[in-house]
């Protein structure tokens, strides 16, 4: 057993780096790119674009899918119950007949706790 001490600082190593988060992933950082967080009158909600689509999560946890539709300027999706329409990050969101500005920024993924 006289080759455990010089074996100590490698094990040490090998303990802090399984420990170590490696952070998000690839896929986690193409998600991200693609979404964005939005507050509607207090309430948050996420919206990620994809092909042709908009896919929300709602702050009751349901999660439509709104498709895109020809626009002449900016952007519109619609599911013909909710409609997105928007330029950039400045969207508004009609439902119920009721159309309303979102504040929204670009997705950040976020830190897990240390």
């Amino acid at each position: 057993m006289h080759f455990a001490p010089r074996l100590l600082p490698f094990i040490l190593v090998l303990s802090i780096v399984a420990c170590k988060d490696p952070g998000p992933t690839k896929e986690e950082q193409d998600i991200a790119k693609k979404t964005i967080d939005c507050d509607l009158a207090g309430e948050r909600i996420l919206i990620r674009f994809e092909e042709g689509e908009a896919r929300l999560l709602m702050p009751d946890a349901t999660r439509p899918i709104l498709y895109q539709v020809p626009t002449s300027s900016g952007l519109r999706y619609t599911n013909g119950f909710v409609d997105l329409r928007g330029r950039g990050l400045e969207m508004q969101l009609t439902r119920d007949g009721v159309t309303m500005k979102m504040i929204c920024k670009q997705y950040e993924i976020p830190k897990k706790p240390e």
